[in-house]
């Protein structure tokens, strides 16, 4: 059985036991998350939320909070001597998937 979640403006397939890095979430270290579930596949096919699917939920578990590499930015405009050099590095959140609740 499989899920795709939606968290920070992003969409993700999980599965039950997998560990996947999303955007940084309020919760703490440890904590249980509760995520929304867009799409659910099992054996005997598959459920398409508008926009979610009723009573589905996929529970985690926060095991970390991090930040991911640094991106590296530059932009400059020709002829002008216009130059700026930028960076980001994002903060994410590692979340173990330990529950597929399908609901009714």
């Amino acid at each position: 059985m499989y899920a795709i979640i939606k968290t920070g403006g992003k969409q993700y397939r999980v599965e039950e036991n997998a560990i996947i890095e999303i955007e940084q979430l309020s919760a703490g270290k440890g904590d249980e998350v509760r995520l929304d579930v867009m799409l659910l596949g099992t054996d005997e096919g598959v459920k398409i939320g508008t926009p979610l699917v009723q009573g589905a939920q996929v529970i985690g578990k926060v095991l970390d909070h991090f930040r991911g590499e640094k991106i590296n930015g530059f932009t400059y405009k020709s002829k002008k001597n216009i130059q700026r050099h930028f960076g980001h590095r994002q903060s994410l959140s590692r979340v173990k998937i330990e529950k597929i609740e399908v609901g009714k």
